[in-house]
């Protein structure tokens, strides 16, 4: 297992002054394949103690502005179809939505009491905000940028998810340590975007309930109960009419498969794009379990590194890389190889990971040293490149592509 590399002092030096570089001269990322004419593509950091996104510049590796939000941003979604984002205001009540056309706010929708979480469903047309302190779910008209809906859940609740097929959110419940499963309609241009959404299940018995995800089939939902070791699986309901539902009646309901042990505060899961794998980040026990979605099985538990808090894999499913909150680093796991491979040094507390499109970056949003630090992700020894600043505690980062129009 390869140890934990730390730059030297000449190094640190090299990396703060090829920042001031990027950040003085704008110059493309020397060695990376080129972009396309028109292509623009941006990282977007929501700084939850400085009531601020940054906008960053991955195509000529510089900050593009800083935009004023609401207050205590917390969480960060893009939308699928459109070239928009929308930030979670914690204490403001509120989502903003930023154009990323232009890299403005364009509007500010009101929901309730700290808002904590958005799911945009696969249309672009709706999202879903979870809202932890009055217990409730809004349903947001994204064309109208207007709230159209609300649902009560259980107490707290922090963490939703849309099925792929638009037909189940799976929303997490940390105060009342349950799961709700929620019906909610396709989105129907004819039919209109007012369904309310139906309590279809709740399952108690999830300590802590924390992140969630659901397979890409839309299939199953995994929860990670981070008060104790579990993870809890859920088979979803499936539609009625398709072949699954006339095979076999039994998935025509929500029910819960089995919680499975994993290591000790399981707060983030991370699933490969097949759905085969899922990869839980153990926080209190510096470790990662791996999950098989199919026989819903825990193939191992694997030490990573000083309290992991997120994971990410890539696009081709044979990497996943973790973020080290304890150790001020992040973790290069070879999913094919089932070891560690490689360890790069990152700022201080990296929380929050992203990818970039062509998934030669990987950033990395510093809770602490209130920085973003890109890491050159091509090959088998990952680097860290430069230092971006951002504000103040970086708590999320989404990243948007955008091609010019023909």
């Amino acid at each position: 297992m390869p140890k934990l590399l730390r730059p030297s002092p000449a190094q640190s030096v090299i990396a703060a002054f090829c920042a001031l570089l990027l950040g003085l001269s704008g110059c493309r990322r020397n060695s990376f394949p080129d972009v396309p004419a028109g292509y623009r593509e941006f990282a977007y950091v929501s700084n939850g103690g400085s009531n601020t996104v940054t906008v960053l510049d991955l195509v000529y590796l510089r900050q593009d502005r800083t935009l004023q939000v609401g207050t205590n941003p917390t969480h960060l979604a893009a939308n699928p179809v459109r070239n928009e984002i929308y930030v979670v205001n914690t204490q403001s009540g509120t989502v903003s939505v930023i154009d990323a056309e232009n890299n403005r706010v364009a509007a500010t929708i009101p929901v309730h009491r700290l808002p904590s979480f958005i799911a945009i469903d696969p249309t672009g047309h709706r999202a879903y905000v979870a809202n932890s302190g009055s217990n409730t779910i809004s349903v947001l008209d994204l064309d109208r940028r207007r709230e159209i809906a609300v649902a009560g859940t259980g107490e707290q609740p922090g963490v939703d998810r849309i099925s792929p097929d638009g037909r189940s959110l799976v929303v997490t419940n940390r105060n009342s340590n349950s799961v709700s499963i929620f019906d909610v309609s396709p989105y129907d241009a004819k039919a209109g975007s007012e369904a309310h959404p139906r309590l279809r299940a709740a399952f108690p018995g999830c300590p802590g309930a924390a992140d969630a995800v659901v397979l890409p089939d839309s299939s199953k939902a995994f929860v990670a109960c981070s008060s104790g070791h579990q993870v809890m699986a859920i088979s979803l309901a499936a539609a009625p009419g398709t072949w699954a539902a006339k095979q076999n009646p039994a998935l025509m309901t929500d029910h819960m498969l089995t919680l499975l042990e994993v290591g000790k505060t399981p707060v983030h899961l991370a699933m490969k794009p097949d759905g085969g794998e899922i990869f839980v980040s153990n926080s209190e026990s510096d470790s990662i379990s791996e999950i098989s979605t199919g026989t819903n099985e825990v193939g191992g538990t694997y030490t990573i590194g000083s309290r992991p808090v997120y994971g990410i894999v890539s696009r081709d499913n044979g990497t996943l890389w973790v973020a080290n909150f304890g150790a001020d680093s992040i973790a290069m796991y070879s999913i094919d190889d089932g070891r560690l491979a490689w360890s790069v040094r990152a700022g201080s507390a990296p929380d929050a990971l992203a990818l970039s499109e062509d998934e030669n970056l990987l950033l990395a949003a510093d809770a602490h040293s209130g920085d973003v630090a890109v890491i050159r992700a091509a090959g088998d020894r990952p680097a860290l490149f430069t230092i971006m600043p951002a504000g103040i505690s970086p708590n999320s980062i989404v990243i948007k592509a955008i091609r010019k129009k023909p």
